[in-house]
């Protein structure tokens, strides 16, 4: 199709909600239904390995055959499956025996960190001097004392803690935590942390069990076991297969955060509520959609199409790393990959758009402006950002990344169907078929590889150590998944394998807790870095 033909079916249809054609009008309606399915309670924020996941996969698998996409998941399947490594869970069978009450795990109390298999009976408890194998720990002190601290990290505070403990008992003993202060402490179960003992908060409920004098002596006992937890993510992939050399993928995550089990919300309320994510991202798997339909029936037959559903990305880009690890499509054949994440909420005022990954190939310069009549667009030249571009990135794929904006509803239960801009939607569905449709020209894209990314709204930080975090990785702390060219981690010498734990004084188990670190810190702070090796541990002094 000529680049005029282009033109003119992108521009008749932009009237910013005005006269709209038929044809347009159908897309916004297609749009309302499949957001509203997709955004709606019954399938309870669509988290990766839920039934609310399996409705939302098969919902868009029958839309993918409707286009008439043929399945692309290998053996004549649509669903690419994949494992989530979930960290450790505590055994439900594990309990505390305190003078012949039971306090039960999950109920009357949960551990802090994970620790070995552990059968105990001890014959006394509980003061906090170390003179004792049992430790209980009223933490209310320490949260008052600290109350207009803003640098107090109660986490922290409790690993030096646990440390001391470790050292004095020789690794034999057990801390008991509760907090009487009233004021919320924010304490929870982190599945990758480990500790030489049990470190165990016993809550509200464990404590009216268990009403006796703090500084008395009890019979304790104790049995504490984990399992390795893991779950299944669905990929939806579909194909169009017009017998070119080169494929074009087009992708946008369709899961989303459940009730917010996984911590990644960022909802306050005591109540857990689901999260149905209307933009955050069933208006990316609603464009998707739109967008198969739409290049199934057009004349641009230079290149094949692959449209890939991803679930995992919330967790970590667990899909679409999976998917270039396990490819369904020769890599080497993709002429470049386009990521819809978040499109769904075009301010009618600002008009604004980010488009990020303008600097991984060339030719992009030549197709896309700044000085756009109908979007206020903003350029990012990363490859790499929070989302699943990212993985194609990693292998020497040109991107770009679609992003209308955060908002106040991001990553909270608010996020609704009602909220959507579903004429702004088509807009920008209409400027990335304009947009494949100018590529088709080009030929195959070459590839550049970028700086570190921004963060293109979704989050912020201050300071950068300039890595590219695995997402996928299961173990505690964060692999270095790549090093970006001449910044800090390249000039500290700080390796593509390597496994940072700790930042300062602030240890962590994961990419989200290394990103609440690096909130921590501002430009000029000095400090030091603690990573794995291998088996050796190293540390290194750093400025930001």
């Amino acid at each position: 199709m000529t680049r005029l033909l282009w033109l003119l079916i992108f521009t008749s249809s932009l009237s910013f909600g005005q006269n709209l054609s038929k044809a347009d009008k159908k897309i916004v309606s297609n749009l309302e239904k499949h957001i509203g399915y997709l955004a709606d309670d019954k399938l309870e924020g669509r988290r990766t390995g839920s039934q609310g996941e399996r409705l939302a996969y098969e919902y868009i698998r029958k839309q993918f055959s409707k286009a008439g996409l043929q399945p692309k998941a290998g053996n004549g399947s649509w669903i690419q499956e994949f494992e989530v490594n979930d960290g450790m869970a505590i055994d439900p069978q594990s309990y505390i025996n305190i003078d012949g009450k039971i306090l039960e795990a999950d109920k009357d109390w949960f551990p802090l960190f994970v620790t070995k298999h552990i059968e105990w009976q001890s014959s006394a408890m509980i003061r906090l001097d170390g003179s004792l194998n049992v430790l209980l720990w009223d933490i209310k002190g320490l949260i008052e004392e600290n109350s207009n601290n803003p640098h107090f990290d109660l986490v922290n505070s409790i690993t030096t803690k646990v440390e001391e403990i470790a050292k004095k008992s020789n690794n034999s003993g057990a801390l008991f935590i509760y907090n009487s202060s009233g004021k919320s402490d924010d304490l929870k179960f982190d599945k990758k942390a480990k500790s030489d003992i049990p470190v165990l908060y016993i809550n509200k409920a464990g404590r009216e069990k268990y009403n006796k004098d703090a500084s008395a002596a009890a019979a304790v006992g104790l049995m504490i076991d984990f399992k390795e937890k893991k779950r299944t993510g669905h990929n939806v992939i579909g194909y169009i297969d017009n017998g070119a050399a080169n494929t074009i993928i087009l992708g946008a995550h369709y899961d989303h955060l459940g009730y917010g089990e996984d911590h990644n919300s960022l909802f306050a309320g005591p109540t857990p509520q689901i999260h149905n994510g209307a933009d955050d991202n069933a208006s990316g798997t609603a464009a998707l959609i739109e967008i198969s339909k739409l290049l199934k029936k057009s004349d641009a037959k230079k290149n094949n199409y692959l449209f890939i559903s991803f679930s995992g990305e919330e967790l970590g880009l667990f899909g679409s790393k999976y998917f270039t690890e396990h490819p369904t499509v020769d890599l080497a054949t993709v002429d470049y990959m386009i990521n819809m994440d978040m499109v769904g909420r075009l301010n009618d005022s600002t008009h604004g758009l980010s488009v990020g990954g303008y600097g991984t190939s060339p030719t992009w310069g030549t197709l896309l402006s700044e000085k756009n009549e109908h979007f206020k667009i903003k350029f990012d030249s990363s490859g790499s950002g929070p989302s699943d571009h990212t993985s194609f990135y990693r292998k020497d794929i040109p991107v770009l990344f679609f992003f209308t904006g955060t908002h106040n509803d991001y990553h909270k239960p608010s996020d609704d169907a009602d909220k959507i801009n579903y004429v702004g939607e088509l807009q920008v569905i209409k400027y990335i078929y304009s947009i494949i449709g100018d590529a088709n020209e080009k030929g195959k894209l070459a590839f550049t590889k970028t700086r570190e990314a921004q963060s293109m709204g979704k989050s912020s930080f201050k300071v950068t150590l300039g890595i590219m975090p695995d997402y996928t990785y299961s173990g505690s702390g964060v692999r270095v998944d790549g090093v970006s060219e001449g910044k800090l981690a390249q000039r500290t010498g700080i390796k593509t394998g390597d496994v940072i734990v700790q930042l300062g004084d602030h240890k962590f188990s994961d990419v989200q807790t290394y990103m609440e670190t690096l909130g921590k810190f501002k430009k000029g702070d000095a400090t030091k870095v603690v990573l794995k090796r291998g088996v050796e541990e190293m540390t290194f002094d750093i400025i930001f």
